[in-house]
């Protein structure tokens, strides 16, 4: 069964087109990783999720919830993390969390079990803005668990973090729809991480799905096009790089934005 699809789905600004004719399948219960070269169009395709943006064509179903006559039932089902997290500098991590549980009307315990879900339970009482920027992407990732959502949407969750804290919110990630039976939409500029945790993967390029499915079928598919496949990053950008000589563009290089922490790089 499948918890997000999209039905053509097209995002365009006057004239630059970010998503188009988009048609993801992302089914119940699985890690899908969401994979692209930086302005691919991946955060445009999760703001729609999220009512940020709206499409200027086609349309979308969340958990059985269409956009955008059900978009603010759509919103209780997900769980979000967005780019860089903003809270209330003054306030400590505790107490911006303690928001986002009364908004929600969950109970008091959900703020020090999420906490602890993430690693910062001895850090609650500090203030936000004395939180590193590791810190800051765990609090954001407590921001999106609070509550369990059947459905979360992750961008860039391992920002920041150092190699024990990326293993750590990685085995949590793989971990999620087992423990609470949700579904994670995820993306990562670090491939190999979504090479470990994800069950499907889905490939954008200038705002065109270019494969979507099992790690696999992906190997099966770069066997048959002569492509590398011993590293999801190799399949990833021979993938890539045909797409764009075959809109008559460069070559991507493996230093430009693949395969390394965006706290590296300049996004």
């Amino acid at each position: 069964m499948n918890i997000i699809e999209t039905q053509h789905l097209t995002k365009s600004y006057k004239n630059f087109t970010a998503v188009s004719d988009l048609n993801l399948h992302i089914k119940k219960g699985t890690v899908y990783g969401f994979l692209g070269p930086n302005g691919a169009g991946k955060s445009t395709t999760m703001k729609m999720f999220l009512g940020l943006t709206q499409p200027t064509s086609g349309s979308f179903s969340i958990h059985g919830k269409q956009y955008p006559k059900d978009r603010f039932s759509i919103l209780k089902e997900i769980g979000s993390f967005i780019e860089a997290p903003a809270f209330y500098g003054n306030l400590t991590g505790e107490e911006n969390l303690d928001l986002i549980r009364r908004i929600l009307g969950l109970p008091k315990s959900s703020v020090s079990d999420v906490l602890e879900l993430v690693g910062l339970e001895r850090f609650g009482n500090r203030l936000a803005k004395h939180y590193s920027l590791g810190m800051k992407q765990r609090l954001g990732l407590a921001g999106a668990l609070i509550g369990r959502p059947p459905i979360l949407i992750l961008d860039e969750p391992t920002n920041g973090l150092d190699p024990v804290g990326i293993h750590e919110i990685r085995s949590l990630i793989k971990s999620l729809p087992q423990r609470f039976d949700c579904t994670v939409l995820v993306s990562s500029h670090l491939l190999s991480e979504i090479e470990l945790m994800a069950d499907d993967i889905g490939i954008l390029n200038h705002g065109h799905l270019l494969f979507e499915g099992t790690l696999d079928q992906l190997k099966s598919l770069a066997i048959s096009r002569g492509f590398p496949t011993d590293h999801l990053e190799d399949t990833f950008l021979a993938i890539v790089d045909e797409d764009n000589q075959k809109r008559g563009g460069r070559k991507m290089s493996r230093f430009l934005g693949m395969g390394k922490n965006k706290n590296a790089q300049d996004m």
